[in-house]
């Protein structure tokens, strides 16, 4: 088991690293840019046996030629959970090690990999990327609260006066920045938390861009614990829901919440059919002047089919 440490961003893009002279970031030259996106259709449903004339894509608006389609179900995937273990997770921690124990079991096959990270008032590598169940079930007996406290924290980002108690973004930006950006294949960051954010040093903006720049799609699940709140709701702190929804569409993902219709292995069940049910497109990039984000757009005529995938991706030109 280990923290995390914080690590100066590294822009991360498709192709051959170039270090620039003058710079301490790394550029790299956009070649090919490859999407993982499912569809469903009007009653929510995957729908997976659509072709390669059914879509087009759009990067900043100007269509681009398709030069690779596929139906991705095997694809070896990269998978990072984080869990929740601030003090409104209390009661929540027990059903989560056994539904995601499950879920490891699941989904996981052969080429793939896994981590866990935990966070609360600060975030732990409880189990280090492997394709072992029993080391990922090992990893979640380690789930434990971790509670903040307030007041000021100094540290390499002062936090000022922010209470360090749910480090949501941090969570997700370490586990895109120092896991995932060079791992290939698909990668995906799994959450569970109640959505609110208390402390981080880094902004949502950033935990999203993050995730951009490792290719990385978020599955936000909110569990709530209602008795943790009271009367008063979710306090400060702000977040909920909102947060996770937008973290999770504009990385290709989706958010779920946990009530009397859904469980968490219900949730589960769905992540894991959705991972197994996508599509993989790859185009080269026409000429553009935009060497920072690209927006990215999947059209399709079907006007009663919707498509879920990412918002863009960074590009960096190497002259």
């Amino acid at each position: 088991m280990r923290k995390l440490a914080f690590c100066l961003p590294v822009v991360l893009c498709l192709g051959v690293l170039v270090a620039q002279e003058a710079e301490t970031v790394l550029k790299v030259d956009v070649n090919v840019v490859n999407i993982l996106f499912s569809v469903r259709d009007k009653k929510g449903a995957l729908v997976p046996n659509l072709q390669k004339e059914d879509f087009t894509v759009l990067e900043d608006g100007k269509e681009q030629t398709i030069k690779h389609f596929t139906r991705e179900s095997d694809l070896p995937l990269t998978l990072g959970l984080l869990v929740d273990v601030s003090g409104s997770q209390r009661n929540l921690i027990g059903v989560e090690k056994q539904a995601a124990s499950e879920f490891f079991s699941k989904v996981l096959r052969p080429k793939d990999m896994a981590f866990l990270i935990s966070f609360g008032a600060e975030a732990e590598l409880l189990q280090d990327s492997t394709n072992s169940a029993k080391l990922l079930r090992a990893g979640l007996d380690g789930l434990r609260e971790n509670s903040g406290v307030g007041g000021f924290h100094p540290g390499p980002v002062p936090t000022i006066s922010k209470t360090r108690g749910t480090i949501l973004f941090d969570a997700v930006y370490l586990a895109a920045d120092e896991k995932l950006k060079n791992e290939v294949g698909r990668k995906a960051i799994v959450i569970i938390t109640d959505g609110v954010d208390m402390g981080s040093r880094q902004t949502i903006r950033e935990a999203i861009d993050a995730a951009h720049r490792a290719d990385a799609i978020i599955y936000s699940i909110q569990y709530l614990d209602q008795s943790a709140y009271g009367y008063g709701g979710f306090g400060y702190g702000g977040g909920g829901d909102g947060d996770l929804k937008k973290m999770s569409e504009e990385t290709g993902g989706r958010m779920f919440r946990v009530d009397r219709k859904h469980t968490l292995d219900d949730i589960f069940r769905d992540i894991q059919e959705e991972m197994r049910t996508q599509y993989a497109i790859a185009y080269t990039p026409a000429e553009s002047k935009n060497d920072g984000f690209r927006k990215l757009e999947i059209k399709t005529p079907k006007k009663d089919l919707k498509v879920q995938a990412r918002k863009g991706y960074f590009a960096s030109s190497v002259k």
